[in-house]
C-alpha cells in the first residue's frame, strides 16, 4: 500500500478524472450531491468560496495496494482503510469522494476532497508526505497487507520520463558508490554511466567541506537533488561511505603484507566535538552501511575536493 499525494487548483479537471475512468466505482463520499458528475463539483467548489485564498484547494490521493493483496481487498475493506487512512491523516470534517478504478492491475482507490473543511478552515498539510509514510505502514501491518520489496524490485519497464531517469541514477549512484575508495574515483565513474555530479553550496562564501549544502546528479537532460532520488542520500553520509571503503581496502592491503612486530604509541582520547565528526550516522538501507570510526586522511582525495569546491559559484547552481 501506497499513498500518492497531489494537490490541485481544479475540481472539475479532478472529479472528471476520477469517476470518467472505465469501471469506475464510487465506494463513498460525504457533503457532495451525487445526481451527475457536475453536481459532485458544485459542490466542492461551493464550499472552496469559503476560503477563497487558498490556491490549490483540491486534495487528491491515489491509494494502491500490491496485486497479491488482490483478494483481501472487497469494496468494503478498500473503504474502511481509505477511511481509517483519512482519520489518521487529519482529513477530517470535510468533503470527500472515494472512488476505485480497475485500469491497471494494481487494486487502488482515488480519494477528492476539499482542503476547506466545512467549517472554512484549512486542513493542514504540513509533514504530509512523512506521516503518509507512517500511516501506510502501519495500516499495511494491521490489515496484513503485503509490504513492497524496495526501489530494488522496481519494474523499469512501467517507468517514463522524469522517474524512469530518477531510478537510473539511483542504481547508478548505490552501485558507485558501494565500490569507490575517494571522491575522484566516484565521479569519473558516475561519468563513465553519464551521470554528472555538481556540489551545491551554500550561499556564504566559504571552501571549507563543512559549507556543502547537498549534492545533485544530472543525466540525460534532467537534474535532481540527492534528497530527490532517495531519502538519506546526503554528501555527508556519502563520505562516510567513501572513507569506510578506503579504510576497508588500506586494512586489505595491509593484510597482504609480512607483519612485522611493532610498539604502539598511546592514543589521545578525542574530545567530545571531533568524535562527533568522526561518528557519521549512515542512512541508505539499500547498502548495509556501517558507521566509521576510523576516516582515512588522504591528501590527493582532499585536493581533489579543493578542486570540485573551486568550480562552484558562490551560490549553489538553481535546481
Amino acid at each position: 500500500m501506497i499513498g500518492k499525494i497531489m494537490k490541485a487548483a481544479s475540481f472539475s479537471r479532478c472529479v472528471h478524472y476520477v469517476t470518467g475512468k472505465e469501471d469506475a466505482r464510487i465506494l463513498a463520499s460525504d457533503g457532495v450531491l451525487l445526481t451527475t458528475t457536475q453536481d459532485i463539483i458544485d459542490s466542492f467548489e461551493f464550499q472552496r468560496q469559503m476560503n477563497p485564498r487558498i490556491s490549490k484547494p483540491v486534495g487528491h490521493i491515489a491509494l494502491s495496494f500490491l496485486p497479491e493483496d488482490k483478494d483481501k481487498l472487497t469494496d468494503e475493506t478498500m473503504t474502511k482503510i481509505a477511511r481509517e487512512y483519512m482519520e489518521l491523516m487529519g482529513i477530517k470534517d470535510t468533503q470527500f469522494l472515494l472512488v476505485r478504478h480497475f485500469d491497471n492491475g494494481n487494486p487502488h482507490c482515488h480519494l477528492v476532497y476539499n482542503r476547506i473543511n466545512n467549517e472554512g478552515k484549512t486542513i493542514t498539510d504540513q509533514n504530509d508526505f512523512r506521516r503518509n509514510e507512517q500511516v501506510t505502514k502501519q495500516l499495511k501491518r494491521k490489515y496484513g497487507l503485503t509490504f513492497s520489496k524496495g526501489k530494488g524490485h522496481t519494474k523499469t519497464d512501467r517507468l517514463r520520463g522524469t522517474e524512469r531517469t530518477k531510478y537510473e541514477i539511483y542504481r547508478i549512484v548505490i552501485n558507485t558508490l558501494a565500490q569507490s575508495t575517494s571522491w575522484k574515483e566516484f565521479v569519473g565513474h558516475l561519468k563513465e554511466e553519464g551521470v554528472e555530479m555538481k556540489l551545491v553550496m551554500r550561499r556564504k562564501d566559504s571552501r571549507a567541506p563543512k559549507d556543502i549544502q547537498g549534492i545533485c546528479f544530472t543525466k540525460d537532460g534532467y537534474t535532481f537533488k540527492a534528497s530527490q532520488i532517495r531519502r538519506g542520500m546526503a554528501f555527508d553520509k556519502m563520505d562516510a561511505v567513501i572513507k569506510k571503503n578506503a579504510h576497508k581496502a588500506q586494512q586489505e592491503a595491509k593484510g597482504n603484507q609480512p607483519q612485522t612486530r611493532h610498539y604502539e604509541q598511546p592514543k589521545e582520547e578525542p574530545n567530545s566535538k571531533q568524535q562527533e565528526r568522526n561518528e557519521p550516522s549512515i542512512g541508505i538501507p539499500s547498502l548495509g552501511l556501517f558507521d566509521s570510526n576510523n576516516p582515512v586522511y588522504d591528501p590527493a582525495e582532499e585536493e581533489f575536493r579543493r578542486q570540485m569546491l573551486r568550480k562552484k559559484k558562490k551560490r549553489g547552481p538553481r535546481l
